[in-house]
């Protein structure tokens, strides 16, 4: 057992968070991670319509009597969102815990507060993160650059977002991008954060609602596997490599390139075909570099109690062992 703030603030078992991701936070998957003892995260735009994520929310609640929450992501879209309308489905359904990531979510905090609901904003920079703690967050997840998803324009990596944000915020802060294993939690708390946010290593479970061939695609990559796109639109985002982020690269290189030459490659559409179907090249979707350090699909209880318990042994047995007996005589 590593109880941390972050476990007794949201109350929860393990200080391990499944993040939103699109497409794959539905309630098969979440419910599997709160069972395990984490905290898992409903994905909001997952859900064609406010009314539908509110059919989510109660699945989810059939599934299983622990914590989680709904991810709620604002961003540039090529369609617009009625994301009052998600949050107020949040509101209504009783949700305690949501994660908000992307631009500011200011706008929604008095609602979310005057419901009770703790707020998890996830930053890829210091300055968001302090930010985040002064509008009135209850926690941030720091994410770093190895991340899946949109890694910021500051390209920083954990090693150095993850100690510089704790200097900076007091409330609890989760590590984001990059960890998919009980070293990584392990480094995370010696970093400063309270815990550490999965993504793609929860992709690679049994339980994750996509394609085997894309689940076995995370295992036979290697850190080298994902590509940035979107670079040159300062909207970086960090996805498999495969023929279509090529493809987008390729168009991006001419140096003049605007959403609408590459729209046709990058819909939600064609990227949940590859997730839907197992063809890694239909369309775009997120991982991160951590799928070089994914070797398995285990169920989300396995995954989750052997990070602990390896965690618990790389603490009590290797770190402390690197510490020399004190003689008698010393103390």
């Amino acid at each position: 057992m590593i109880s941390t703030r972050f476990t007794e603030i949201f109350g929860i078992e393990h200080p391990i968070v499944q993040g939103g991701m699109q497409n794959v936070g539905v309630a098969e998957l979440v419910s599997a991670v709160a069972d395990a003892g984490a905290l898992g995260f409903l994905t909001a735009l997952t859900q064609p319509s406010p009314e539908a994520l509110t059919r989510e929310i109660a699945r989810t609640r059939g599934m299983t009597d622990r914590p989680f929450g709904v991810n709620l992501t604002i961003l540039p879209t090529l369609k617009p969102i009625p994301y009052e309308e998600y949050a107020q489905a949040v509101v209504e359904s009783g949700i305690e815990i949501v994660e908000t990531a992307g631009n500011n979510p200011q706008r929604f905090l008095p609602a979310f507060k005057a419901a009770g609901i703790k707020v998890v904003h996830k930053c890829t920079s210091v300055r968001h993160a302090v930010k985040a703690e002064k509008i009135g967050c209850d926690a941030i997840s720091i994410d770093g650059f190895e991340c899946a998803g949109h890694p910021g324009e500051d390209d920083i990596p954990g090693l150095v977002l993850i100690p510089c944000a704790a200097d900076r915020v007091s409330i609890p802060m989760i590590a984001s991008g990059g960890f998919g294993d009980a070293r990584g939690l392990v480094a995370a708390l010696a970093l400063g954060a309270d815990g550490m946010n999965m993504g793609t290593r929860f992709m690679a479970t049994r339980e994750a609602p996509i394609h085997d061939n894309i689940k076995q695609a995370l295992v036979a990559a290697t850190e080298r596997d994902t590509a940035l796109i979107f670079r040159s639109l300062r909207n970086t985002a960090r996805v498999f490599r495969n023929a279509v982020s090529d493809e987008v690269n390729s168009i991006e290189a001419g140096g003049d390139a605007t959403i609408d030459d590459i729209k046709h490659l990058v819909s939600g559409e064609r990227g949940k075909q590859a997730l839907d179907t197992g063809d890694t090249d239909a369309g775009i979707w997120s991982a991160g570099m951590v799928a070089g350090l994914i070797h398995d699909v285990p169920t989300c209880r396995e995954l989750v109690d052997r990070i602990m318990r390896e965690a618990v042994e790389i603490i009590d047995a290797r770190l402390a062992g690197m510490r020399p007996a004190v003689p008698a005589s010393a103390l």
